[in-house]
């Protein structure tokens, strides 16, 4: 008898770390209430708050189901528009698209903080650089965590309750200290970050081993890249949902209106030009993209919902 207890105890000590470990090797498709195998996926829009048309197109799209994410970029001409709209719909998967570039010819912005204390992030004509090797090349990262903060705080207080981050051009994964600040941003707010897997390990191996375990990763993200061809806008995209994985997969797509708005923003630009967008946003919202996700078997997913998971699993409310 006086043997039988010691070796029932540790039966049940084993039992319950067999079933503790069962329970952290849930994938996040389990954690979410699907198949282990499950094909997830987020169909997210990016650079909302660009313009006018980009904002309506967006809208269009989240009313018309052919989006279910997007992430706004708060410096921007037409945020206080697209704000008013994500306070009044509070159920939208939004995030904050971090921005610290301005690429158009003749349409610029600055940061949300003035200028006087981003200093590193300005260049000669009092706007942001253009590109994302300029913003390697010289920014200050106590300046850029200021910034990026300053836009998370601004999107705050205009109504907006952000569900993740993601950052515009990559600029935030252009070195080893700016994407320490995304992932330290990210942590301190409480908000998953955009981790491309496939992305990182191809163009980025020596970022990727910074990251921790504690990271959501989405496993393959897509999208259509410079010189994309327009005969081969809907195939394209065919292609990639029907070659779909199981795990977290995303598809970014930059939606807008072909008008004189667009048409002159992104002149001598039609790598996601007005277009372009015009043809990311008719494909999006087709029956065509609907069907293809049903036949393909995939499960819709937001980052609102991979938020609220991240929460639940840490104990936070």
């Amino acid at each position: 008898m006086n043997n039988f207890k010691p070796f029932t105890l540790l039966f049940g000590l084993i039992f319950i770390s067999a079933l503790t470990c069962g329970q952290k090797k849930k994938n996040l498709a389990e954690q979410l209430g699907y198949p282990r195998d499950a094909k997830l996926l987020i169909v997210h829009a990016d650079d909302i708050g660009l313009s006018h048309s980009v904002n309506s197109a967006t809208i269009a799209a989240f009313e018309k189901k052919g989006i279910n994410s997007g992430s706004i970029m708060v410096p921007c001409p037409w945020f206080p528009e697209i704000a008013e709209y994500a306070k009044e719909h509070q159920d939208l998967d939004l995030g904050i698209h971090l921005t610290l570039t301005a690429e158009w010819k003749n349409y610029k912005w600055d940061g949300v903080l003035p200028s006087i204390e981003i200093p590193s992030l300005i260049n000669e004509d009092g706007y942001f650089y253009a590109t994302t090797e300029e913003v390697a090349r010289n920014a200050d990262p106590k300046e850029v965590e200021k910034e990026i903060r300053a836009q998370i705080e601004r999107a705050k207080a205009f109504g907006i309750k952000p569900t993740h981050l993601d950052t515009h051009m990559g600029s935030l994964v252009a070195t080893p200290d700016l994407f320490q600040l995304y992932l330290k941003v990210g942590k301190e707010y409480n908000l998953p970050v955009f981790l491309p897997l496939n992305y990182l390990q191809a163009a980025a191996p020596e970022i990727l081993e910074m990251t921790g375990q504690d990271h959501i990763f989405v496993d393959n993200f897509f999208m259509l890249f410079d010189g994309a061809p327009a005969e081969q806008w809907n195939e394209s995209y065919k292609e990639i949902i029907e070659n779909l994985k199981p795990g977290l997969n995303e598809v970014i797509v930059h939606v807008g209106i072909n008008d004189d708005e667009m048409q002159a923003i992104t002149i001598d630009h039609p790598d996601y030009g007005a277009a372009w967008r015009q043809r990311d946003f008719d494909y999006v919202i087709s029956k065509e993209f609907r069907n293809l996700l049903e036949k393909n078997d995939i499960y819709l997913v937001t980052w609102k919902e991979i938020q609220k998971s991240l929460k639940s699993s840490s104990g936070n409310n």
